[in-house]
Order: C-alpha cells, then sequence, then structure tokens
C-alpha cells in the first residue's frame, strides 16, 4: 500500500467515531454577535487584554503564595540539567512500524514539560537564573522537523511516517506548543532581547512558519469543522490555543480581528454539534479538553474583546458545562462510557470557573471539591503554562470556596440518551447506576448501544471495560478487532451468535425515561442496533431501579428465528461465585451483591478475562470476568429478567 492511500485509509478511521457536522443545529452564537469589521474595534489593543502581571512587575508574582512559588522554582531546577536530546527520524516511523505512539510521544512531551517548568520558574522566581536553559529549550524544540504527533501525521499530504517539512500541520500539540511558545515570548521577549534579539526573532519565525500562516491559509483540516466537515474536542482544544497565538503574536489588527472572527466560526461550529441537553459523548474525561477547552476558549475571547462577546448566559452553553457533575459516580469514579475513564480528577480550575460564570453553584462548588482532592492547598495545579498560571493567581478564592461533591439524586440526556440515579442524594452510599442508549457512531465509539453500568457504596460492580492504550490500531480500520470495542465485553446482549456493528444506522429505538416515588426506569429497544444477520425485530431492555432496594434488567425479545447462541454479558471486576439456586455472589470491598438469574431460562458461564494492557490494569486490576448467561428457550419471543440485590 503506497504512503497515500495509507494516510486515506487511515484518517477514515481515525475520523470513524466523528458525527458530521451538518447534523448541527445552526445555532452560531459567536458570528452572529459581530463581523470582522467590528470585531477590530471590539478587540482590546495589544496586550492590555492579559490578565497575568508582566515579568517585571515583582510585586505580583510575589502576592502567589510563597510556598508555591517555592515549588515552581523546585521544578525549574530539576530542569535546569535536562538534556534536550533529540526526536528522532526513526521515533516517527516507529508509528508506522508497530503502532506504537510513546516512542515519539515522550521526548517530545519532557522537552515541552522541561521549557514550561523553566518558565514558570523563571516568573516566580525573577532573576534571570533559568534563561539560558529556556533559551536551549527553544531552540532545540525549534530545530524539530514537525511539532505535530507521529499518530497525527496523516493530516499531511504524504501520510504517516516522516514529516513532510514542506507541509507543516495543525495538530493537538502543534497547537499546545504554539501557545508556550507565544506566552513564553510574552513574558520574556525583553529579557531574551538582553542576550540576543535573534532569540525572539526566532520565537516569531517559528510560529509564522508553523502556525499562523498554516491557519490563515488553511481551512480544509478535519477540526476546524467547515464545510460539513468533523465535530469533537480537536476544535476548542486547538482552537484554544490559536487564540491565544493569534492575540499574543499578531501584530496586525486587521489580519488578527480577521483570524480571530474565524477561529470563532470555527468554535461555532463546536457548539453546534451538541444538542440541546449539552451531554458529551466523548465522555467526562474528555470532557476538560471538549467543554472544558470550550469554556478557556469562550474566556479568553470575553477578555480579548473587553466582555463585548459573552454567551454564558445562553441554555447550551450552561448545559455543556453541566454535564461534567451530572456524569459523576462517586470520587474519583465518573461514568465512563466509550473510550472515557472510569477515573477523573477532572480540572478543577475550569470546572470551578466554568461554574461561576454559568452561577452554577453545583459546577462551582464541584471545581473547589476537585481542587480539594487534588490537594491544591499544598500541591501545584497541573496543566499548560497558561492554566497553572490562571489557577495560581485564583487559588485562595478556589480553596476558601464552598466545596461539595455533586451527588445528585438522577437525571437524564434525552439527546445523548445517558441516565443515572442513585440510592440517596448528596450520599454514595448504596446503589448508583447509568444507562445508555445511543447510536453506534459515536465519538470514541464502542458498540455499546443499551449498557449500562452498575456501582455499590461508590464503588464498581458491573463495569463498562473502557480503552486500553491507544495505538495505530484503536484509530484504523481494525478498531473493533480490539475486545473493548465489542458489544459483547459490554453489558449486552450477543443474539443469534451476532454482535452489534459500528455505524450510526446501529441505534437505539423508542428510549423512555421515567421516575415515580423511588422507581427510576429506562427502557430501550436496541434491537437496531444489530445487523440483520441477528434476526431480531425488537429488544426491548428495561432497566428497573427501586431506590434503597434493587436494580432489575429485563430483556423482551422478538425474533425472526433462531441460529445461534442468543446470551446477556455482564463485565464485573469482582469475583463472582456461583449460587445453586440461580444467583451469582458479587464480593466486593465491605459489601457484597446479588445477581439473581432464572435457572429455567439461561445458563450461566463464568470467563476470566486476564487484563495485560497497563491502561486497563491502573483501571480494573489483573483480571476482570464476564457472565455470558445463555438463552435456553427456543422460543422465539420471551423475556428474561436479572435482579440485583445487596446481601
Amino acid at each position: 500500500m503506497n504512503t497515500l492511500k495509507k494516510k486515506l485509509l487511515l484518517l477514515s478511521f481515525c475520523c470513524l467515531w466523528i458525527i458530521s457536522s451538518s447534523q448541527a443545529e445552526q445555532r452560531n452564537l459567536l458570528s452572529n454577535l459581530t463581523n470582522e469589521e467590528v470585531l477590530l474595534e471590539q478587540l482590546l489593543p495589544g496586550k492590555s487584554w492579559v490578565s497575568f502581571p508582566v515579568y517585571t512587575d515583582r510585586d505580583a508574582w510575589n502576592r502567589i503564595p510563597e510556598q508555591y512559588r517555592l515549588l515552581l522554582i523546585e521544578k525549574g531546577e530539576k530542569a535546569l540539567g535536562f538534556e534536550w536530546g533529540v526526536v528522532k527520524a526513526t521515533d516517527y516511523l516507529e508509528f508506522v512500524r508497530s503502532g506504537d505512539r510513546n516512542v515519539m510521544q515522550n521526548p517530545l512531551n519532557a522537552r515541552t514539560n522541561a521549557l514550561k517548568d523553566l518558565v514558570l520558574a523563571e516568573l516566580a522566581e525573577g532573576k534571570g537564573r533559568f534563561l539560558d536553559q529556556i533559551i536551549n529549550g527553544i531552540w532545540t524544540i525549534s530545530e524539530q522537523s514537525t511539532w505535530a504527533l507521529s499518530a497525527h501525521m496523516y493530516l499531511q499530504q504524504a501520510g504517516i511516517g516522516l514529516p513532510d517539512v514542506e507541509e507543516p500541520v495543525i495538530d493537538l500539540i502543534v497547537g499546545e506548543i504554539s501557545s508556550l511558545f507565544s506566552w513564553t515570548h510574552h513574558f520574556l521577549k525583553d529579557e531574551f532581547d538582553r542576550v540576543d534579539t535573534l532569540i525572539s526573532k526566532r520565537i516569531r519565525f517559528e510560529i509564522r512558519k508553523r502556525v499562523l500562516d498554516v491557519y490563515y491559509e488553511r481551512d480544509d483540516f478535519w477540526w476546524m469543522s467547515f464545510g460539513n466537515s468533523h465535530v469533537n474536542n480537536w476544535n476548542v482544544w486547538v482552537n484554544h490555543n490559536m487564540l491565544a497565538t493569534i492575540m499574543l503574536m499578531e501584530e496586525d489588527p486587521i489580519l488578527k480581528a480577521k483570524y480571530v472572527y474565524k477561529s470563532m466560526c470555527s468554535v461555532d461550529q463546536f457548539i453546534n454539534f451538541y444538542k440541546p441537553d449539552g451531554g458529551c459523548d466523548e465522555g467526562p474525561s474528555y470532557w476538560g479538553h471538549a467543554g472544558g477547552a470550550m469554556f478557556e476558549y469562550l474566556e479568553m475571547l470575553g477578555k480579548a474583546t473587553g466582555g463585548s462577546i459573552d454567551i454564558f448566559d445562553r441554555e447550551i452553553i450552561k448545559n455543556i458545562g453541566r454535564y461534567i457533575y451530572r456524569a459523576h459516580i462517586a470520587y474519583p469514579y465518573v461514568i465512563n462510557f466509550a473510550d472515557a475513564s472510569s477515573r477523573s480528577s477532572g480540572r478543577p480550575g475550569i470546572v470551578y470557573r466554568y461554574g461561576k460564570d454559568i452561577q452554577d453553584p453545583v459546577m462551582q462548588s464541584y471545581g473547589a471539591f476537585l481542587a480539594e482532592k487534588a490537594n491544591w492547598t499544598q500541591k501545584l495545579p497541573g496543566g499548560n503554562m497558561e492554566a497553572v498560571l490562571t489557577n495560581l493567581f485564583m487559588l485562595q478564592e478556589i480553596i476558601k470556596a464552598d466545596s461539595k461533591e455533586p451527588l445528585i439524586s438522577d437525571f437524564f440526556l434525552p439527546d445523548l440518551q445517558i441516565c443515572g440515579a442513585r440510592d440517596k442524594k448528596d450520599s454514595s452510599e448504596g446503589f448508583f447506576f447509568a444507562a445508555k442508549g445511543g447510536h453506534n457512531q459515536e465519538n470514541h465509539n464502542h458498540n455499546d448501544v443499551g449498557n449500562f453500568i452498575l456501582y455499590f457504596n461508590g464503588q464498581p460492580a458491573l463495569i463498562d471495560v473502557g480503552v486500553g492504550t491507544y495505538t495505530r490500531q484503536t484509530f484504523s480500520d481494525q478498531r473493533y478487532e480490539i475486545w473493548t470495542m465489542q458489544s459483547q465485553y459490554h453489558n449486552t446482549p450477543t443474539i443469534n451468535s451476532v454482535q452489534q456493528l459500528p455505524g450510526v444506522q446501529y441505534s437505539a429505538r423508542n428510549i423512555v425515561f421515567s421516575k415515580k416515588g423511588k422507581a427510576v426506569k429506562l427502557q430501550v429497544d436496541i434491537a437496531g442496533a444489530y445487523p440483520q444477520e441477528a434476526m431480531v425485530n425488537s429488544w426491548i431492555r428495561t432497566i428497573k431501579f427501586k431506590r434503597g432496594s434493587s436494580l432489575s434488567i429485563k430483556e423482551d425479545f422478538n425474533l425472526e428465528k433462531r441460529t445461534g447462541e442468543t446470551s446477556i454479558n455482564f463485565m464485573t471486576c469482582l469475583v463472582p461465585e456461583k449460587k445453586s439456586d440461580g444467583g451469582v455472589q458479587l464480593k466486593g470491598n465491605g459489601f457484597a451483591l446479588l445477581l439473581e438469574y432464572d435457572i429455567k431460562k439461561t445458563d450461566l458461564r463464568i470467563e476470566e478475562k486476564i487484563i495485560k494492557d497497563r491502561r486497563l490494569k491502573n483501571n480494573w486490576g489483573e483480571v476482570l470476568y464476564r457472565l455470558v448467561f445463555t438463552s435456553k428457550t427456543e422460543l422465539l419471543s420471551d423475556e428474561i429478567e436479572f435482579v440485583i440485590k445487596a446481601y
């Protein structure tokens, strides 16, 4: 296969989980507020919009509490001896040869983290002690052929492999490094010029060549979402960094207004993509660089325009924010459908500021709670340089704010088709369940229509396994050969030996959520998620939650034929023990559950799944279990019910 074909194939499947913006509601909240000519007047001149103090204002920098300044300096001192090394050609080729991304990513991440730590240390200390090593970092990173990741070289015409220096591309990391270089230039330009004016000139040259000219000239990167292109978290993640770069580095006010407006039109496509309920189909662990990155973009745009552009009063913007606490189970666990991680520490500063700007006290106090869990009273906030500085200058406010875990009673997002409920509001004791309908072409999709998870006392019981370490296969035509992506390894049926298939056409039907008294119910027909070979007319899954009592899963199905084994699969991280009278004990840390089933209708097979992937091991340990309940009946229509209670 030639290189171009490789590129096209990978691009096709890299975007396989992304939905076209043609399906989106054309709100255009940002671009409808202004135009290029008006924006030219709205943008504040020069760097007057920047809220951080200049490097020479030592009194302002010293207002960061001493313990944090010392931590910044300590991290910078560790980077004083950093060997900048090289990101080798073979590091890029490794992605082609083995699918390993980290061979290339690790040395690049080490470089950018060292540069960030050195700049922050210099800002905290202000004595010039870190300047030479900062200059080394700028020079070394500038010498790289590209700042883009090996996994993202499909963006160039030559495809994956070595970067083509004649075609610079912009991916997530190009944006991050562009922002890092831009902020470094902003803070330290005068100090660089005292050493040699060519340092700042080199930064400006690299930003112009690699980023600004490319962003200005091209509209065809899929993440820009123009022309009914694709929409996911790349859009706002990159555009936030492009906005920072343009505002900090572009000196021509006409060009600045023109391309800030372009970024607004692009971000509009991200907002348009979201349905009114604000649900993030990428999951809570991606929200920080999806809805959270959108917030950072809107926050910076508001500063850049002196508050002229502000859409935080719009309900869709509020709901995109609220999703993050609606998806919270019990710290650190979150609802992790698709590629999302089961554990998330969130982005405390963003959650807090977002909640503050939309005047949502639940979200604001959740941000303070996450900061408390991240031990911000003792440790530095994480993130890129802009995030660290923003959090440090708001640290005392966040630390002193009301802190509360958002243990909401229940929720239903009718557009995303996800629901959740717990036994008691404001308590992690007892049951929590979440379930979904949806379709099989969601962002970071797994074939999981009708899937559900169950927790008890804040601990996982029936789980969504999630995703392993990303490799080339993860975003290729072989994605669904990975077991974690398959419906048989989710809490869903296998019908006539047939699993669900990927594609927006494989979707849930007739989803209904209801609650009355202590009962919460989700009913959905998941037959549409299976291909014709499954021979299924309808498969109505009803999940009924009785607060303080039990969770039941009833499968009411009608088959056209019986051509293979039909089973209902449950995944668990708890050791199952089969009981003779139609029950399975699932014993956790300080609790035990009993899963009851009808031995007249189903046979149970318990399978061990040994976990080898490091990412999955970190979440679940060495082994998981699949409970396979095989239908014994020959009837074409039947009901099978499972009931789960606390022992």
